[in-house]
């Protein structure tokens, strides 16, 4: 009784096929978790952070008294 032959003949491709959707699984996992904590994290929290101490009231008078808004004029001191 004789051992089989390994078979080499397209053992390359055939491996590929099966590791390549893992992989690329595996790295738009990565990817994906990547950017949460690496980018929409850190955003939502400078946008909470300045929202937190923002006064749109303060912000318009500065505005307007600055002359921005062609509707509302300055007052007059």
């Amino acid at each position: 009784m004789s051992l089989q032959k390994p078979l080499m003949r397209g053992l390359l491709a055939k491996r590929l096929r099966f590791h390549v959707p893992i992989v690329a699984f595996a790295l738009s996992i990565l990817a994906a978790v990547g950017w949460k904590y690496g980018v929409t994290e850190p955003r939502k929290q400078a946008y909470a952070d300045f929202y937190k101490h923002y006064d749109a009231v303060k912000e318009f008078t500065a505005m307007r008294e600055a002359g921005v808004f062609q509707s509302v004029r300055p007052t007059a001191k």
